[in-house]
């Protein structure tokens, strides 16, 4: 089970949301480098990486902490980021500048024929987010709710060839009130892709719950305000994973 720290990234700083309002937005770094460097250090084996203006604007607004986040972690350890990306051409651009992952959102739901297209061009470097509330998809920075089922499309987008889905459950993320761990299992049952948890992480109690559940196919868990706020130590946390990861073995 990995343990993935979150950089959103608005106005060129790393910040949090709560259930993802821009306005709410409580800024924890000037310096998006020095944070990635920082979770690297701290043993993360993966970041998770959103360009919040581009993800409003539907294009990407944060390339030069993008390019500072890479550039600090120096092909260490995979990036996977997100917001924005809605053609070819800017898939290719963050692959080439150090990025592992893209994450297709809201264009995933909008324009699939964009998601097949990508996945096809750039196999195994494609994951789609899933945001939700009460089991319907929310796009557009999830300022709009779509009458879509998650694991309809879910289903729909494993059979284009995506890596793996990452699923928030946006009623609780970055409200601290712990993971939704029954929607994210029932999810993950039902797909043979791995699925990557997110939203209202906020103890080990809640990866503890995620660890126990990971044989469902759930390999890891973003988490953000609860590092950022000091309620979850992170390097503590991926230690308790892999321990829990081992004793399942």
């Amino acid at each position: 089970m990995l343990i993935i720290p979150a950089i959103d990234l608005k106005d060129g700083k790393c910040v949090r949301l709560k259930q993802g309002v821009m306005e709410s937005a409580t800024v924890f770094s000037d310096d998006p480098g020095a944070t990635a460097e920082r979770w690297l250090k701290l043993g993360a084996r993966r970041l998770h990486v959103i360009d919040l203006n581009g993800a409003a604007a539907g294009r990407p607004r944060n390339e030069g902490a993008i390019k500072a986040i890479a550039g600090a972690v120096g092909g260490g350890i995979p990036i996977q980021l997100g917001g924005g990306i809605r053609d070819l051409d800017t898939i290719e651009k963050f692959l080439d500048s150090g990025v592992s992952y893209v994450i297709i959102g809201t264009a995933a739901v909008k324009t699939p024929g964009f998601l097949h297209e990508a996945c096809t061009a750039f196999p195994g470097r494609v994951l789609v987010a899933l945001d939700a509330k009460d089991g319907k998809v929310a796009v557009d920075g999830w300022s709009k709710m779509t009458g879509h089922e998650v694991l309809d499309l879910a289903r729909k987008f494993q059979d284009y060839g995506v890596e793996a889905i990452i699923y928030t459950d946006i009623g609780r993320d970055g409200m601290l009130t712990g993971v939704n761990v029954p929607a994210t299992v029932a999810l993950a049952r039902e797909l043979s892709v791995p699925v990557i948890a997110s939203g209202g992480i906020n103890s080990l109690d809640d990866v503890k719950a995620l660890c126990k559940v990971a044989g469902e196919g759930i390999v890891g868990a973003v988490t953000g305000r609860a590092i950022y706020e000091g309620k979850l130590d992170f390097a503590q946390a991926q230690k308790l994973a892999d321990q829990l990861s081992k004793a399942e073995k």
